[in-house]
């Protein structure tokens, strides 16, 4: 048995990863899409390292892009299985993928108008809305805490993880030659102090482990609760400077955490009296399936319940639909917030907001969560002077700050949490994915401090051999 990286190795985006048998039959662990690779990105995107038609299985670890963005394509490109994967991850996953091949397909096609003129062949996209709603046909609902069998060869098991609705780690018992063994994938851990979710839960001992990284250098804030983070910005910036504050989100999960933070103070009176724009139709489709599932919320939100009917609903909170109502955004003067896709800003109408705002010194551009370097979010993060959109220069005169306390991910502290019920000595190795390389470097030596004792950091398309 070996198992290959075709995604997430060293860098923190496009999920790939393959388990092969000695008999040939092939297992799939997510097929996200990359995000944020600069001019790499279509390469990547476009070639799997592994021929699709020869997969077996695929199971699925949750909804977010860069882990199912690319089961269209794949489906498209011969596989012909089902695709396993939660409840709300399949209902998640679907307006994802949609929303991914509309993109590509609105991008593509503003490419081709620039081809023509240069006497170029046009581009395709990598897969269009078609080709999404095929691959919907292909899932396969799998609860959490359930064995599901495959085959003779493979049995698998979710526990939540609480990274977003419906996320999961996924564990993987493997009959192969009479032995049996036991592999973990943890999708993306989420945080133990969540506002929204279920803290991730403890999981069956594994002789192998393929955990993410994210930030596995890094301890979130947790001085400064994120209520308190958000207000002093909207003080400061529709208060105090008159401008717009614009927020890039993600669709699922960052969108309905903020949400959530500006209820939380209205209830508390403390909300200023503005426009809160949530200009992703995306956002408002995943919000009305978040609020369908709240058996996965916590504690805290279920209390919150009781007296509030809908934590995401606030005054002033605007639900932006069409085309023509974002961009008249660009010419509404009053101080406002606008919460909008993408969350590392690379595309979806977010970019454009930052290209009409970031030029004015009255805005600020509020980063909320992880953003890949190349990504305009990532270059936002280093405070350059001037920065290209579009092809086009902007001087970077509005305000760039970054709100980590309301990451999804877990920090280090959470990640060696989740592993605190596994008995160090008995994995035989742990796989570090879906984490920058220098981040990876500085935490397998953390997790040789606490008794794992080999700890591997793959490169991409690197095969390595199991037992």
């Amino acid at each position: 048995m070996k198992i290959t990286f075709h995604g997430a190795a060293r860098t923190v985006t496009g999920s790939k990863h393959l388990i092969t048998l000695t008999n040939g039959k092939k297992l799939l662990l997510d097929c996200g899409m990359f995000q944020g690779m600069g001019s790499d990105t279509h390469a990547l995107n476009n070639d799997f390292g592994f021929l699709p038609s020869d997969v077996n299985y695929m199971i699925l670890s949750h909804a977010h892009i860069d882990h199912c963005g690319l089961i269209p394509k794949l489906i498209k490109d011969g596989y012909k299985g089902k695709v396993y994967a939660t409840p709300a991850t399949i209902d998640l996953a679907k307006v994802l993928m949609e929303d991914s091949a509309v993109i590509q397909e609105t991008d593509v096609k503003f490419e081709n108008k620039k081809r023509a003129l240069l006497g170029l062949p046009y581009a395709k996209p990598l897969y269009t809305v078609e080709d999404a709603l095929i691959a919907t046909e292909h899932f396969e609902k799998v609860d959490y805490n359930t064995w599901h069998t495959i085959d003779e060869n493979f049995e698998f098991c979710y526990t939540d993880v609480g990274h977003i609705i419906g996320s999961a780690a996924v564990h993987l018992r493997i009959n192969e030659n009479g032995k049996k063994t036991t592999l973990t994938f943890s999708g993306d851990v989420g945080r133990y102090r969540d506002i929204i979710l279920k803290s991730p839960e403890v999981f069956p001992q594994a002789d192998y482990i393929l955990l993410e990284s994210t930030y596995g250098n890094s301890l979130h804030d947790e001085h400064s609760p994120s209520t308190d983070v958000l207000l002093n910005w909207i003080e400061k910036t529709c208060l105090e400077k008159k401008g717009k504050l614009i927020i890039p989100a993600f669709s699922v999960g960052r969108t309905q955490e903020i949400l959530y933070a500006l209820n939380q103070l209205e209830l508390e009176r403390r909300l200023p009296n503005l426009e809160y724009f949530v200009d992703s139709p995306l956002s408002t489709k995943a919000t009305a399936i978040i609020k369908s599932y709240p058996q996965y919320f916590n504690n805290r939100i279920q209390k919150v319940l009781e007296n509030d009917s809908d934590p995401f609903d606030f005054k002033g909170l605007k639900f932006v639909k069409t085309v023509d109502e974002s961009k008249m955004l660009n010419y509404y003067k009053n101080p406002c917030v606008i919460i909008s896709a993408s969350g590392m800003a690379e595309a979806g109408r977010v970019k454009h907001h930052i290209s009409n705002n970031i030029e004015n010194s009255r805005n600020t551009i509020l980063l909320t969560g992880y953003c890949e370097p190349h990504s305009l979010g990532g270059r936002l993060m280093r405070h350059p002077k001037q920065v290209n959109i579009y092809g086009q220069p902007h001087e970077v005169n509005a305000e760039i700050a970054e709100m980590r306390s309301m990451s999804a991910h877990g920090d280090y502290d959470d990640l060696c949490q989740f592993l605190a019920c596994q008995h160090p000595r008995d994995v035989k190795k742990i796989f570090l994915v879906h984490g920058e390389y220098p981040v990876q470097i500085d935490f397998k030596k953390r997790l040789e401090r606490k008794g794992f004792l080999d700890v591997e950091i793959p490169a991409l398309h690197q095969e390595i051999g199991l037992g």
